[in-house]
């Protein structure tokens, strides 16, 4: 069982790129949601990291990681709508609660809650993507020169997530292959053994790196250089967008006030802002390629028999 988070390689411009370019154009999209407040300029870095994703071939990834996402904001929203009691439009009274003390249901706090709820789903989509097309033993080369053990930490993480997701997926099949008569199995305890299993791969992992002298500093090998004809274009494309972003932060593009009343603004520099942010999720797109037939060479029998 794969998770839809581990790395497969493809051929795709944002799989070939190098990872400095994936990372910072999808880094900028990262920026864009905790940049911005406006619901308007969220859903659009959500769309562009879904539709990168999309054209980038991890559609399983997107999926996965927007029920997640989604799922996330839902109960960020949940949670914003019981603990603020500011705004002017009560929705429901729900009386005194413990801990809480007098709950009311606001409009105005479900609002703030879905721009929060935003922020974290276009941050699990744009994770998930890059889990899903960056090549975690290229970045492992990419950065060993400076930090070569923040980088192997880093690979490690990036490799033992899609397996500890995986696991859970085969754990919660074989509760559910247990039979009517079996007692049910619940989260507590899948996670207990999901943990369990996480740390005996762990000490696995570590008893293998000690033994193939990673633990030693090796020698220091020429770096190679990766080039890739797309790395200018997801380059150009983050520097565009933080650039758009910086810009219409200090022209009021962000119009996005929940308390006391919601406003959202929809003015010009909103408009551009949103333009180009979900103009950037068509980067990863490689088009229709003109294919080169090569017809085969057919060698004559007249010459062939005069040889």
């Amino acid at each position: 069982m794969r998770s839809p988070f581990a790395y497969i390689p493809r051929r795709g411009p944002l799989q070939s790129a190098r990872p400095g370019a994936a990372v910072a154009y999808l880094g900028a999209l990262v920026v864009v949601a905790f940049l911005y407040s406006s619901p308007l300029v969220l859903s659009a870095a959500g769309i562009a990291a879904c539709l990168a994703g999309w054209l980038a071939g991890a559609r399983s990834a997107v999926r996965a990681a927007l029920r997640m996402g989604l799922g996330l904001a839902l109960l960020i929203i949940v949670v914003n709508a019981l603990v603020v009691h500011r705004g002017e439009t009560v929705l429901a009274r729900l009386g005194t609660l413990p801990i809480l003390g007098q709950v009311d249901i606001t409009l105005e706090a479900i609002v703030a809650g879905v721009s929060i709820g935003l922020r974290a789903a276009v941050t699990m989509v744009a994770f998930g993507v890059y889990s899903a097309c960056v090549d975690p033993d290229r970045v492992l080369r990419a950065l060993r020169p400076i930090a070569a053990r923040s980088a192997l930490t880093a690979t490690l993480v990036s490799r033992l997530v899609p397996v500890a997701a995986a696991d859970a997926g085969r754990l919660r099949d074989a509760s559910r292959l247990r039979g009517p008569g079996a007692a049910a199995v619940g989260r507590g305890a899948l996670a207990r053994r999901l943990l369990a299993g996480s740390l005996d791969r762990a000490v696995d992992v570590a008893a293998t790196l000690e033994l193939r002298g990673y633990s030693l500093g090796g020698p220091r090998g020429q770096r190679r250089r990766e080039p890739s004809r797309y790395d200018a274009r997801f380059y150009a494309v983050a520097a565009v967008v933080l650039a758009a972003a910086v810009l219409g932060k200090v022209a009021g593009a962000d119009d996005f006030r929940p308390y006391p009343t919601i406003h959202i603004g929809i003015g010009p520099a909103t408009s551009a802002v949103c333009a180009v942010v979900l103009a950037s999720g068509l980067a990863p797109w490689r088009g229709a390629g003109r294919r080169v037939v090569r017809r085969p060479t057919v060698a004559r029998a007249e010459g062939l028999g005069r040889v």
